[in-house]
């Protein structure tokens, strides 16, 4: 098994799945406290199976977290059908009203604009942060172009996403357990505000959108931050991760220069190579058997994304980065139900980024070895040095 705190394993937490693979597809993780999946068909049930589903319990104690449980409680990841039927159709239905079309051309010009800017930053320091310049700041002008947030208050979503994201990780230290719910706290209020201005003076952001369908004024302010974590987290670490193994496997980096039409495979591939989630959760509402392994109503399993997407029964030479990579059948935005609503937007995204940095800085190279996030759950950077 592995352990959390291992800085081996957090670096590079692939070995250790595969010595599980090759034992078999489900196990006890003590670490986790739950069971977990490696394969990919493992995986692949325990999101498709009906008896195991999102089944919501309040972060304890309930009146220390009361931000904190509102926007989980009234949020589409943490909900079963008829509940989660009636929220995915409004959320799917706003964006399906040209939100993602609207912001292409948008989304490709901040990422020009920014790649221009990280440029610049390098030739007047002889490196730079792609992070700072590109792979956080991308995500959440996007967001907030979505959401209709103003110039003045998006420096503000960054550090209330990360502060919220950090109740994810398993034995979270008290200080940071407070952070989260000062943070959702905080969020809350401006949602609560921002959506009064929108009904009083609609526009045509997301949230406007909202206030004109059945959603009550909980889950419209859940949505919305559903909307910023889901999308800013696993943005920001899919480009971190993915220009790191693109610039380490040098020959990869060259053929999307080369061949710019495999932009969209190359996405997919560095989903797959380096998970920026890498474990879902499910709670078995009856008795479940996943791989040989039987879950008992009331527990819980985990779907280890980053070890299915290096199962070499479904990818041949699964520790070998392709951007030609097809088919490329990775679970990284999840799978039935719960698969992820702005996986699109997301695609969008780490694409225009892609593009614009092979085609203005073919020469981007490593500054620095990067420092890693001591996070297991969500699995990216704190920095990613780089020089021309």
């Amino acid at each position: 098994m592995f352990d959390l705190a291992d800085p081996a394993f957090i670096a590079n937490p692939y070995p250790f799945f595969a010595d599980l693979r090759e034992r078999g597809e489900v196990h006890h993780c003590d670490g986790l406290g739950i069971a977990v999946a490696v394969s990919h068909a493992a995986c692949s049930a325990v999101l498709r199976h009906r008896g195991l589903g999102r089944v919501w319990a309040d972060a304890q104690p309930a009146e220390r977290f009361a931000s904190f449980n509102l926007l989980h409680r009234n949020s589409l990841l943490e909900n079963e059908p008829p509940a989660h039927t009636r929220l995915r159709r409004v959320i799917a239905g706003a964006f399906g009203r040209g939100h993602v079309q609207r912001l292409r051309p948008m989304v490709a010009r901040f990422a020009t604009d920014m790649v221009d800017g990280l440029a610049d930053a390098i030739r007047a320091d002889g490196e730079a942060d792609l992070l700072t310049h590109l792979a956080q700041p991308l995500p959440v002008a996007v967001i907030a172009e979505l959401l209709g947030v103003s110039d003045e208050d998006r420096p503000r979503l960054v550090p209330w996403s990360n502060a919220i994201v950090k109740m994810y990780e398993f034995d979270l230290p008290e200080k940071a357990r407070d952070a989260a719910e000062r943070a959702a706290a905080e969020f809350v209020e401006y949602l609560r505000s921002l959506a009064e201005k929108r009904a009083a003076a609609p526009g045509d952001d997301i949230i406007s959108d909202l206030l004109r369908s059945e959603l009550t004024p909980d889950e419209l302010v859940a949505t919305a931050v559903l909307l910023l974590m889901a999308g800013h987290e696993a943005t920001v670490n899919v480009i971190g991760n993915g220009v790191l193994a693109l610039l380490t496997h040098r020959a990869q980096w060259e053929r999307l220069i080369a061949e710019p039409a495999l932009l969209d495979l190359a996405v997919e591939e560095l989903i797959r190579f380096d998970s920026p989630l890498q474990l879902f959760e499910r709670t078995a509402t009856e008795d479940v058997e996943i791989g040989g392994f039987t879950v008992a109503r009331g527990e819980k399993i985990g779907a280890l994304l980053g070890a299915a997407a290096r199962d070499p029964a479904v990818f041949a030479e699964p520790d070998v980065l392709d951007i030609a990579h097809t088919p490329n059948a990775h679970l990284g935005f999840g799978m039935g139900i719960h698969y992820c609503v702005g996986a699109p937007l997301a695609r969008v995204e780490i694409a225009a980024a892609l593009a614009a940095l092979t085609s203005r800085l073919p020469g981007l190279r490593l500054a620095a070895a990067p420092s890693r996030r001591p996070e297991f759950v969500i699995r990216g950077l704190h920095d990613l040095r780089v020089t021309l």
